[in-house]
């Protein structure tokens, strides 16, 4: 048996050589593991500073604020991110619907994400766009957000859905947004959906090398949909965490649930466990 003292550097290097599911921190690589607030919606509909400093105290690193945001005073946005600096807790970037990209809600989709300190403007949804043509139009909605926002260092992103991954005349729409994009539109993607929509999670990573920059980390099963908790369902987490660590350019992940057998709080708890556990993080 080899000792401990024997158990040199050269050896460490050749073991992680050899794993590609070693932990993201014995291969030198942070991602920060954040949540999606639509997670604890009910919670934060009740009371905002509250649910943050709930869920900075179960150890989530950053946070991530959907459309009702969009509501917010300029003022009470520096409330936030004065509760954000606070507790050491980012926000990376914001969900949100059409009106933020559009021509007379730019301004102020671009002050508040600016003021909150984040990277990315996403777009929710695109609706229900029945073709290819309607999806290309989607494309240029995100090229014009993209273009806008540049202009004060912030970009534009996309979350998919199932749709995005159904196909329309023989093509997904996905891949239309991602041929019709460029770079400074992220593609946040959403696990879950992906799985639902018979799609692999993988090989979507590698297919678009540096553009996942940011990933929902929902789960999925057959019997019970998405009301089970990460690491339970079919996602297999440890290839697609290395295909994003390795391919997809990833900066952060952000637990999601619509819901589960626990409170809401509880599985925001349990779920952040569940994938330090799983990444060694």
């Amino acid at each position: 048996m080899m000792s401990q003292d024997h158990f040199s550097r050269r050896s460490f290097l050749a073991l992680a050589a050899a794993s590609p599911l070693l932990s993201a921190a014995a291969r030198g690589k942070k991602v920060p593991i954040g949540i999606e607030l639509y997670s604890v919606r009910d919670e934060l509909s009740k009371d905002l500073f509250g649910t943050v400093r709930a869920v900075a105290k179960m150890g989530y690193e950053c946070v991530e604020f959907y459309s009702p945001y969009y509501d917010w005073t300029p003022e009470k946005a520096k409330e936030v991110r004065t509760l954000l600096d606070e507790l050491g807790v980012k926000c990376y970037s914001t969900h949100n619907g059409p009106k933020s990209f559009a021509a007379d809600g730019i301004a102020k989709a671009v002050e508040l994400n600016h003021i909150l300190g984040c990277k990315y403007i996403v777009l929710a949804s695109a609706g229900d766009p029945k073709t290819l043509d309607g999806w290309k139009k989607v494309a240029e909605t995100l090229n014009h957000g993209a273009e806008e926002f540049g202009k004060s260092g912030i970009k534009a992103g996309y979350h998919n859905h199932q749709l995005e991954f159904t196909p329309i005349e023989g093509k997904r729409p996905i891949e239309i947004l991602a041929a019709n994009t460029g770079k400074n539109v992220m593609l946040q993607f959403d696990i879950g959906t992906c799985l639902e929509a018979g799609s692999d999670p993988v090989a979507w990573i590698n297919q678009n090398p540096g553009r996942i920059e940011s990933m929902h980390c929902k789960d999925w099963s057959a019997d019970q949909g998405y009301k089970v908790l990460f690491g339970e369902g079919a996602a297999d987490w440890k290839k697609i965490f290395a295909a994003a660590e390795k391919t997809g350019g990833i900066q952060y992940y952000l637990i999601e649930q619509e819901g589960s057998r626990f409170s809401p709080f509880e599985t925001a708890e349990k779920c952040l466990a569940a994938i330090r556990g799983l990444r060694g993080a």
